[in-house]
């Protein structure tokens, strides 16, 4: 019986020995994603405090949160207000048929108004993916002889990219 074994062992190897010498090919395939550029906006509500006609000029400061996807460069546009007859030169908080002027500032000074006119009077930046702060900076002006209430307006901040 030890005679048949080594070739029957022979036999049953054979197929694994053929295995190592089998040829073979490959290919490649490409794997790709787009990613979109995203923007989201989100504000605080910004709240002079009280006003007297006979006071000095009310400041007040809130902030805008912008993220958007990283490279991706933005605007931030501020409107002019839901109050009748306001513009962005010219921003009215209403009570009523009474309102109360103030204006809306991109810069600390106070100087330049935040308007909603890309390229223009908005205000630019460059996503990263987290959260970027712009400040918006309220003034409202002196002498101001208007009816007590409380006065309000609603602003829309708007993120082009």
């Amino acid at each position: 019986m030890k005679r048949y074994l080594v070739p029957i062992l022979a036999l049953a190897m054979a197929p694994w020995v053929g295995l190592h010498a089998q040829s073979s090919t490959d290919t490649q395939f490409k794997v790709t994603a787009t990613v979109n550029a995203v923007c989201t906006i989100t504000a605080s509500d910004l709240a002079f405090g009280s006003y007297t006609s006979s006071g000095p000029e009310l400041v007040g400061s809130t902030v805008l949160k912008a993220i958007c996807t990283p490279q991706t460069t933005y605007n931030i546009g501020l409107d002019a207000g839901t109050s009748s007859g306001a513009t962005v030169l010219a921003r009215k908080m209403v009570v009523g048929s009474n309102s109360l002027n103030y204006q809306l500032y991109s810069d600390s000074g106070r100087v330049t108004v935040w308007g909603d006119t890309t390229g223009t009077d908005t205000v630019t930046g460059e996503g990263t993916g987290l959260p970027i702060d712009h400040v918006v900076y309220g003034k409202i002006p002196a002498s101001q002889n208007v009816a007590a209430g409380n006065y309000e307006d609603t602003i829309t901040a708007t993120v082009y990219y």
